[in-house]
């Protein structure tokens, strides 16, 4: 028996997330279908996080355990001749038996890129957020280091977080602008069912001026989900890397 670890890249535009759904198309799903092509093998792929529908990943990480005699840094190869051409992977490792992907992460990542201008994109549509306000980026960025540091982030968490804890900490918050193009980069031990989408909504209100950049810590403090206002859509966020 040996352990596996992919780091896959994918385009989440037309799937339910990662984790396998009854009635609708998960890249879990995608990929076991494809080991089992290629092993004979029903095995089940081990993810790092359960990303929403439509959000996409350039650094996910998996695992699976397999008896198959495929070279570990083969099945990369192999994989990729059986899976669809938006789901890639980048790369396969053996790794210790123990190791598992979601348990052993110690944080992860995120990038959510923002347009700023009247018109919308037709390029790269499935993979931004068109906002048609002006956008105040120096209010934004000094409202970042509010969410800074080790918090209790209910007021960031939609329904339907299964967590024993709303307390997580955020090391990196930063904001790139050039031209047009908004991304907003988040890296923390953790984040909460919607969490990231739920902090860009909070940093574009700040932008468009409804919040001042002072008020995001009375909004983190409240601890209600109301006071943050909406999140903003999968299409825009990405997962960059998970830590270990």
């Amino acid at each position: 028996m040996r352990n596996i670890r992919l780091i896959i890249e994918y385009d989440g535009t037309k799937y339910a997330g990662w984790q396998i759904q009854k009635n609708a198309l998960a890249i879990q799903e995608v990929i076991e279908g494809s080991i089992e092509k290629i092993t004979g093998e029903d095995v089940e792929v081990i993810g790092s996080s359960r990303t929403d529908a439509g959000v996409h990943a350039i650094g996910y990480t998996a695992n699976f355990k397999t008896n198959s005699s495929v070279p570990p840094e083969k099945f990369a190869d192999a994989l990729n001749t059986k899976l669809p051409r938006d789901v890639v992977i980048l790369s396969s490792v053996e790794v210790p038996l123990k190791f598992h992907s979601r348990y052993d992460s110690l944080g992860k990542s995120y990038c959510y890129t923002v347009i700023n201008r009247l018109e919308p994109p037709a390029i790269g549509r499935n993979y931004t957020y068109h906002m048609k306000f002006k956008l105040n980026v120096d209010n934004m960025r000094k409202a970042t280091k509010y969410f800074l540091g080790t918090h209790d982030f209910s007021a960031l968490k939609n329904m339907g977080s299964k967590t024993q804890t709303s307390i997580r900490t955020i090391t990196d918050l930063r904001i790139d602008h050039q031209g047009d193009v908004i991304k907003i980069y988040c890296s923390a031990d953790g984040f909460l069912y919607n969490m990231m989408r739920i902090i860009t909504g909070v940093l574009l209100q700040v932008g468009t001026g409804r919040f001042k950049p002072e008020e995001v810590e009375a909004i983190i403090l409240s601890k209600d989900r109301k006071r943050a206002g909406k999140s903003v859509p999968p299409s825009g966020l990405c997962l960059m890397e998970v830590f270990y």
